[in-house]
């Protein structure tokens, strides 16, 4: 009998210690980590996006003068607002930080990397690594044959318009997003993405077709997606410091829907290119058709209700405020770049929630935090 209760307990201690053993490494680092955060650079391994010559903003003669509604600074802190940041002709005129926070700070943006992948395209189209948009997925990713003979382009990937069967499934350790935020082989991981709807009908939210945006983009330049980053745009920015973009593995792949990782004033820029049309400092570094594509809703194409789509570009989104549009790049943990070209203004809001709920595909708070630039901006002028 006692050698029974013996045994029992062996095989009750084995079974758990085998299945870890076995278990996938995605699901391994799932289980230890649970939920994704804005210091999950932290786990992974980074490549770093080098800046050179860093310039810092312009402080505005208001700068930090202005006043914030009470409960605004409620909404800052009930959200867990790490950083709130406004720009406005060129100069800085407000900043907020969290106790424990300040202007170097950096934390990952989530799927605000997904719009500066969009950027980057534009800039290969420009650097003539990549002829138009219309051209064909076979031809730009010919090892992956899952995706050829569909029909699908770049400019597919570009509106999220690609028809393809990823499931961008958040909450189920399974699904392929999942999958790719802590697996560690993102390449063969997209070998598994199918086309199974015509592309270029309906704008459905994948974080897989900016995988594959970024795919293309080292297949055609030859670099890593940092490095041609930092070459094209955060070393012409003058970014004040070098950025980190997670791989899949060292020395790997960048996880380019999700996890590039900077500081507010260097998210700024990005939103400052963007309201200047691609251009800084005189010099043209994305094309200025492109950039208005860009921030232009791709309304031949209808949303998930069937209607025109008027949310979504080319990897931003397009919201509209007080009779302005507004293109904006936006993260899952409240990450957020607003362009206001009426205001000439850029703001940048990060921290650790955003809001469940949502008024017309754009989550509550992204109205709260321009309510409150607004605000500011008023009180400048």
């Amino acid at each position: 009998m006692k050698r029974k209760i013996q045994i029992t307990i062996i095989v009750v201690l084995l079974i758990p210690a085998l299945s870890w053993l076995f278990m996938p490494y995605y699901l391994k680092k799932a289980i230890i980590h649970q939920h994704p955060g804005i210091f999950d650079y932290q786990i992974f391994h980074n490549r770093t996006v080098a800046n050179e010559n860093p310039r810092l903003w312009p402080k505005s003669a208001n700068y930090n003068l202005a006043q914030m509604q009470r409960h605004i600074i409620d909404s800052l802190e009930l959200m867990q607002t790490t950083a709130f940041v406004v720009i406005q002709n060129d100069s800085l005129l407000f900043e907020y930080y969290a106790d424990g926070f300040n202007d170097t700070q950096i934390v990952n943006s989530f799927s605000v990397s997904k719009s500066i992948v969009g950027l980057l395209v534009g800039c290969a189209l420009a650097d003539g690594y990549l002829h138009d948009i219309n051209q064909s997925i076979d031809e730009l990713l010919p090892d992956y044959p899952n995706l050829h003979g569909k029909g699908l382009k770049l400019h597919h990937l570009l509106t999220m318009s690609s028809g393809s069967n990823w499931d961008e499934t958040y909450s189920s350790a399974f699904s392929i997003t999942t999958k790719a935020y802590y697996g560690n082989n993102i390449p063969q991981l997209m070998k598994q993405v199918q086309v199974v709807d015509k592309p270029g009908q309906t704008v459905n939210y994948r974080s897989g077709d900016t995988q594959l945006l970024a795919l293309i983009l080292a297949e055609a330049t030859g670099k890593t997606l940092s490095e041609y980053l930092s070459e094209r745009l955060w070393q012409p920015l003058g970014a004040e410091n070098p950025a980190l973009w997670s791989l899949d593995q060292k020395n790997g792949t960048e996880k380019a829907y999700c996890c590039f990782t900077s500081q507010a004033r260097d998210f700024a820029r990005i939103g400052q290119l963007v309201l200047n049309d691609g251009q800084w400092e005189g010099q043209q570094l994305i094309p200025v058709d492109y950039v208005k594509a860009t921030v232009s809703a791709a309304t031949h194409l209808t949303d998930k209700n069937g209607k025109p789509n008027n949310h979504y570009g080319y990897q931003w989104w397009i919201m509209r405020i007080n009779n302005m549009q507004i293109p904006y790049a936006r993260g899952i943990l409240g990450q957020y770049i607003f362009v206001v070209p009426d205001k000439n203004a850029v703001v940048v809001r990060l921290g650790h929630l955003r809001s469940e709920q949502r008024i017309n595909e754009h989550p509550v708070d992204a109205y709260t935090w321009l309510q409150a630039a607004l605000h500011i901006v008023e009180q400048n002028n």
